[in-house]
């Protein structure tokens, strides 16, 4: 994975000569903008730039697939149940759980497999057709490698079982002979029909030996002539030895017999038993697992794995594991015969046969165009306990490089990012330091997203990440007017300064209107009033306010009394904070007492001192002139309270 594979391939883009113009570009997380300059170092610079678009190259298109997302959403819940089963994992049932695990992966490749095939097939547009058609042969591909490396690396199959476990994989992923099946058995006379040796053939070829002898039987009914030598060949397909799941004979044991039978097929073959039907002679001879005659049926074997399947099959039927890549090496050369060059699907299977593991993941992330496989595949190849020892050179582990990269692509879409977060969280290493990084490029184009990327934050302690996000929040609601729910966001955010802010256009507001708006909010501020000094200047005068709705006069004048001295009201508002006083000054009983009155009077005379002076007539001069009149009338409620002031409280010490 740390050496330089070749050249990237070369990405063009529509419209722009990058011999002629500079290009500039922009990375983001998961994409890069690119657009073309008016800057040229050779000619003269043109005004404006010949191609006047920017274009967006995305890592991973494949996040934007119908389909596939729900590949990505099904194998979320598997990848996250594996992490939180992996504790109660032991022994046998450690084995069995995790080939469970690979099976369920490989289910939701091939259901999304069947149903990118049913839309090619339904697609209007051969385009369309075409390009469904690539992503199923994918999809094949991708579930045909992850097939084989459950039988060699999770599976673990001994001599024996592994063949059959082979065979299963052959027949899985070459399905054309069940409709050839149906075809044939369906027609008035199978033996006649025109492909019933080819469908015979392959059945050999698969090891469907069963199969095969009913076929055998249709044509021995058919044709009296060859019904002796039908069933001769199908007694020594019924006799063949295979080691079958429920079977305990040893393999010594297994050897010897195939050796017996093989002896008798070749015999038959030397005594020209069939010689009267090329067909039957051809069978036998595949039957002896016959190089020359497993290649001349090159066209139904379809490719070099197939043929390897069968000539183990037929010739080294208790292979052991680690002989596995010798067959498989030379099985490739002689189906290609050197007349063309491996493809890298065969490479990636010829690195699994070598139960090279790293070069399967290293093959698969350089031919696949997303990261899922590899992502996916490393990480229960690691529960395996199988890349233990394999650390990449800048610090971090294969598996954990792999999800990460993964879970990056899952965040350039709109949707799936939710599904990264979980992939980040079960990275150790540098998961969190990821996903803080992503997380502050969602963009939080709804409420509810943000509520989403919120409660994500929360629940993993991301404290400043939650600060900025409700500080985002507390801005657009404050351009859009809406001062309740800033306020809510900047005390969510613990930002003093944003709470201030909002703060002050709520007084803005009333001194406008008259009234507050949100009222239930700023009703139930509590603690949170204490952020900042001017929101507790708010939520301390709407209870002044209430207080005075409620009569309670006595509390209204003691806490607009403090709000006054106190210091934390914003000196443009002390004019209304004294003009408030004047409702509670004309009472019929006293509310303030003499000493609460000459208090009123120094914070009067403390603002009039204060106050700037308006030399030019205009707008400021006509405010300032209603300004005096009502301190005027302040300062007259103020003496006649002073005075109602000192008697009542005389009367009260004289008696």
């Amino acid at each position: 994975m740390e050496e330089l594979d070749g050249e990237p391939t070369v990405t063009l883009i529509p419209g722009v000569n990058s011999k002629k113009k500079q290009m500039c570009f922009d990375w983001g997380p998961g994409e890069m903008l690119v657009c073309e300059t008016s800057f040229n170092k050779n000619e003269k610079s043109e005004t404006e730039p010949g191609c006047p678009f920017i274009y967006i190259i995305r890592k991973d298109i494949d996040v934007y697939s119908q389909i596939l997302r729900k590949l990505f959403n099904e194998s979320h819940g598997i990848f996250v149940g594996l992490q939180r089963i992996e504790e109660e994992l032991t022994g046998k049932s450690r084995k069995a759980q995790l080939v469970r695990v690979s099976k369920n992966y490989r289910s939701v490749i091939r259901a999304c497999m069947e149903e990118m095939h049913q839309v090619a097939i339904a697609a209007k547009d051969p385009a369309s057709g075409r390009q469904f058609s690539s992503q199923v042969s994918i999809l094949s591909a991708m579930e045909l490698i992850w097939n084989l490396c459950e039988i060699l690396f999770i599976e673990v199959a001994p001599a024996g079982p592994l063949l059959l476990h082979l065979l299963d994989w052959v027949r899985l992923h070459v399905c054309e002979v069940d409709s050839l099946l149906a075809d044939v058995l369906g027609s008035e006379n199978p033996s006649k029909h025109e492909s019933f040796w080819k469908l015979v053939t392959i059945l050999v070829l698969q090891g469907r030996l069963d199969e095969a002898r009913q076929m055998l039987s249709k044509e021995a009914d058919a044709n009296p002539s060859s019904a002796g030598m039908c069933r001769i060949l199908g007694d020594l397909m019924r006799t063949m030895p295979v080691l079958s799941p429920g079977n305990t004979q040893t393999l010594t044991e297994l050897e010897l017999k195939w050796q017996h039978w093989h002896e008798e097929c070749e015999r038959h073959l030397q005594d020209s038993t069939f010689a009267a039907s090329p067909h039957l002679e051809s069978l036998c001879k595949i039957l002896l697992g016959d190089e020359a005659a497993l290649l001349e049926q090159k066209e139904l074997l379809n490719n070099w794995y197939h043929f390897l399947v069968t000539r183990l099959l037929y010739s080294h039927p208790t292979v052991k594991p680690i002989d596995l890549h010798l067959y498989a090496q030379s099985s490739l050369d002689l189906f290609l015969g050197g007349e063309s060059s491996p493809e890298p699907l065969d490479n990636i299977l010829l690195a699994a046969f070598e139960f090279d593991i790293h070069q399967v993941i290293k093959e698969c992330s350089i031919a696949l165009s997303n990261w899922w496989f590899v992502a996916h595949l490393t990480d229960l190849l690691d529960h395996c306990k199988l890349l233990q020892s394999h650390n990449l050179y800048f610090g971090s582990n294969m598996r954990e490089f792999l999800l990460l990269e993964y879970a990056s692509g899952l965040f350039a879409h709109h949707s799936l990012w939710q599904l990264g977060v979980d992939y980040f969280d079960y990275c150790p290493e540098f998961g969190r330091v990821s996903l803080e990084l992503h997380i502050e490029r969602i963009p939080l184009s709804t409420e509810q997203k943000a509520l989403k990327v919120l409660r994500i934050c929360e629940q993993r302690q991301m404290t400043e990440q939650v600060r900025s996000i409700c500080k985002i929040l507390a801005m657009k609601a404050v351009r859009n007017n809406r001062l309740g729910s800033a306020l809510s966001w900047s005390i969510r955010a613990k930002d003093a300064a944003f709470a201030t802010l909002v703060s002050d256009r709520f007084l803005k507001d009333y001194c406008e209107r008259g009234c507050f708006s949100d009222l239930d909010l700023i009703d139930n501020l509590g603690p949170a009033m204490m952020l900042s000094d001017r929101l507790t200047f708010l939520g301390k005068y709407r209870e002044f306010h209430r207080f005075y709705g409620e009569k309670r006069l006595a509390d209204a004048a003691s806490l607009l009394l403090s709000l006054m001295t106190s210091q934390i009201a914003p000196r443009s508002f002390w004019v209304i904070l004294l003009i408030d006083a004047l409702p509670l000054l004309e009472e019929k009983e006293v509310v303030f007492s003499a000493e609460q009155t000459y208090e009123l009077m120094r914070c009067l005379e403390d603002f009039a001192s204060r106050r700037p002076v308006w030399r030019e007539p205009g707008v400021q001069r006509l405010q300032e002139d209603v300004e005096n009149t009502k301190l005027e009338m302040l300062r007259l409620a103020l003496a006649r309270n002073l005075g109602r002031a000192i008697i009542k409280e005389g009367s009260l010490e004289g008696s």
